[in-house]
């Protein structure tokens, strides 16, 4: 599961590089969430940008990543494709996140459009 880790303003910011977040990766992303956000504080910024589909699997771990994190760390959702915002939707879940129409900027996105 590729997740890139970017220090943000007040967050940690974690943008998954992968079009799907589904069963044959879901143990790998809760995994690789944990070791990125260990020790840490603050929310934690779930930039699904490139993330096309999600089904069951995903979404459960999705959920048992806020659950890992709660209640010190709130795990907030951000740039959501059409598709995956539906799944949302559809099993409210889109109640339980917080969720940002854009993910947010950091300094090495700023340097790489400079």
């Amino acid at each position: 599961m590729n997740l890139i880790s970017e220090p943000g303003a007040g967050a940690l910011i974690l943008r998954v590089q992968e079009e799907r977040i589904d069963a044959a990766v879901a143990i790998q992303f809760k995994d690789r969430l944990r070791e990125l956000t260990a020790g840490g504080e603050g929310p934690v910024i779930l930039d699904l940008s490139q993330v096309t589909f999600v089904d069951s699997s995903g979404l459960g771990a999705i959920v048992g990543a806020m659950k890992l994190l709660a209640p010190s760390r709130p795990l907030e959702l951000a740039a959501m494709t059409p598709n995956v915002a539906r799944v949302f939707r559809l099993t409210r879940m889109d109640s339980v996140f917080r969720i940002h129409a854009t993910a947010p900027e950091t300094a090495l996105h700023v340097r790489a459009a400079g």
